[in-house]
């Protein structure tokens, strides 16, 4: 066998080691796939969210949106933006929302704020603090348990840039009033009908928590738990009201209290609150009646 030829033998061996495969290359996710990816990344960003990992949340999120358009993901990034404090990226985000739903609510109503916001706060502002966000467990309605209000005297915009719905407040007394506290800030006072009673079961020992529910241009929204109950307001409830169908009922959606912890968002969201996406959507629309906050006779002071 001439030199030549061995050389062209040799090549040719040598060339059938590297062996493409371009229909594997090119092969893209089924739809079934993409769905069930989709699925499990929102999840993800969800618990994220709900343990107010903001960074990763838009990360995940992110990823969501490389695998095509999702109008809950953006609404979801738009909040974990939010929560960082970069308000231009946000409105961006939440507008990216709307461009493919115009009817959607959430996105729509968050714009709206973030207009006002932006003048006021900046394009950036401080991320929220570590440990901003309430337990679930705060908004979920028991009976005599929990109870709605709202604030008076609020903070000015700057001050409420940072105060999402899902944020835990901390009730303070001040004189014969109640003071409502948010990442590090006041933010309003708990209107007097309710404060009234709830500042002398206080002052006998019982302890609350509360969460903002919604906010408006307006108002503020917080709900009240009652968290213990000292031995000496016994048979007193913080929050009478007749009795309903059930004792319990949570006022997240069911993904954020399977997580958590959920947001819902799911921050996701009730039609009728400001937008938990996400930790997202969270909470009811119906508000306490008058009489749940009468006071009621007290047996036990009674000569």
């Amino acid at each position: 066998m001439s030199d030549l030829r061995r050389t062209a033998l040799r090549r040719t061996r040598k060339d059938d080691l590297y062996v493409t495969f371009p229909e594997l290359e090119t092969t893209k996710p089924s739809a079934a796939t993409t769905t069930r990816m989709k699925r499990q990344l929102a999840e993800q960003a969800i618990a994220q969210a709900s343990q107010a990992r903001w960074a990763e949340a838009v990360e995940t999120n992110r990823r969501i949106l490389e695998l095509g358009p999702d109008v809950e993901a953006e609404n979801r990034l738009a909040k974990a933006y939010w929560e960082l404090g970069e308000l231009a990226l946000a409105r961006e985000h939440y507008q990216a929302a709307l461009a493919l739903d115009p009817t959607n609510r959430i996105a729509e109503r968050n714009i709206d704020r973030l207009k006002i916001l932006l003048v006021d706060a900046g394009e950036k502002t401080v991320a929220a603090l570590e440990g901003s966000k309430a337990p679930v467990s705060i908004f979920v309605e028991e009976t005599g348990k929990t109870g709605f209000a709202m604030l008076t005297d609020l903070a000015d915009f700057h001050a409420l840039a940072q105060v999402n719905p899902g944020d835990y407040v901390e009730l303070t007394p001040e004189g014969n009033r109640l003071i409502a506290i948010s990442n590090g800030v006041r933010i309003g006072v708990v209107e007097p009908r309710v404060a009234a009673r709830l500042l002398k079961l206080m002052a006998d020992g019982n302890k609350y928590a509360a969460g903002v529910t919604s906010l408006g241009a307006k108002d503020v929204r917080i709900i009240i738990r009652e968290i213990f109950q000292d031995p000496r307001n016994y048979g007193r409830v913080s929050f009478p009201t007749a009795a309903k169908s059930t004792d319990l009922r949570p006022y997240t959606k069911g993904t954020l209290i399977r997580e958590e912890m959920e947001l819902e968002e799911e921050l996701e969201e009730d039609e009728e609150d400001e937008g938990i996406e996400d930790l997202d959507r969270v909470l009811p629309s119906e508000v306490t009646s008058e009489e749940a906050f009468e006071e009621e006779p007290d047996e036990l002071d009674e000569p």
